[in-house]
């Protein structure tokens, strides 16, 4: 029997007594399937997992994707697997780029988004480096109920971009907008499983709300990010060697670090699972964004 240890009030459990493996019975597949329904994201400690068994672990949990729509693979040979490095950042160079860590879900700015991710720690600071989800089912339910009412009928483009805090585009940022994806989803996306009303809108990849005008759009979207930002939906991370997480794509954001300590490096391994469109509580369904709307 599995251990399910909440790590917050509405999101995060660490996952206790398995070892990760492509062998896992079913009874214990469901197991950790209901936990991750149930807190979005769920943590493993003291994994042992090479590039094979990632990807064949995730293939338990449904279909393991090709990395990513725009940026090459790092491993021709495991074309599944997303590297994310990170640095210490030398603020007083003025030359340095420096991407904008801000909430985002995973590769939005398709019409089929991710089910989930599935993220290893390769290499690991001695401290920093956490990373940070937040819960968008329980964001949902926080808001009032005119907002609530008034959101429900919306959609929202998203679109590929990054943001710089720093500097001039390097390469990641070109590679990642050398093809421009756009996809319209629901503002309020129905969890396609559990049946939640889910805040989908992030800082990062939407771009405004298709029925609005931008100054209006940008101020509803600024009064959903501060929701979902807010401490009670969120649980924060300390990975260790051997950590592995686990979200649930449709339900989630996260943040990423930018406090990795100097002279240390951060590297980790990710793979993601086939998702598909998302479905509003009006009936709209995810689609490529083609053309201008009303904002």
């Amino acid at each position: 029997m599995i251990e399910v240890v909440p790590q917050s009030q509405h999101t995060g459990a660490e996952i206790r007594g398995v070892t990760l493996s492509p062998d896992l019975d079913e009874a214990t597949v469901a197991e950790i399937r209901a936990a991750l329904l149930r807190w979005k994201v769920i943590f493993f400690r003291d994994q042992d997992l090479d590039r094979d068994t990632h990807i064949a672990l995730g293939a338990r949990f449904g279909e393991v994707t090709p990395a990513h729509p725009t940026l090459p693979p790092r491993f021709p040979d495991h074309p599944e697997i997303v590297v994310i490095q990170k640095d210490a950042h030398g603020h007083d160079d003025p030359d340095e780029t420096i991407l904008e860590h801000r909430w985002h879900s995973d590769v939005t700015y398709m019409a089929e988004p991710p089910m989930g991710s599935i993220l290893r720690a390769v290499e690991l600071p001695p401290y920093g480096g956490d990373t940070e989800w937040t819960n968008l089912a329980a964001a949902y339910a926080g808001l009032s109920t005119p907002l609530k009412t008034m959101i429900d009928d919306l959609t929202a483009v998203h679109h590929n971009v990054l943001h710089l805090m720093r500097g001039e585009p390097n390469q990641l940022q070109k590679d990642f907008e050398s093809v421009r994806l756009r996809a319209r989803h629901p503002l309020v996306s129905i969890h396609p499983e559990t049946g939640e009303k889910v805040v989908y809108a992030n800082p990062d990849f939407t771009s405004h709300i298709y029925e609005l005008t931008r100054p209006e759009s940008a101020h509803v979207l600024a009064c959903l990010y501060d929701q979902l930002a807010s401490r009670e939906f969120t649980v924060r991370f300390r990975w260790e060697p051997g950590s592995v997480a686990f979200w649930d794509n449709r339900a989630t954001a996260h943040r990423a670090p930018l406090d990795v300590p100097e002279g240390y490096h951060r590297e980790m391994e990710r793979i993601t699972l086939r998702g598909g469109p998302h479905t509003g509580p009006t009936g709209f369904v995810s689609e490529e964004f083609r053309g201008p709307a009303g904002g």
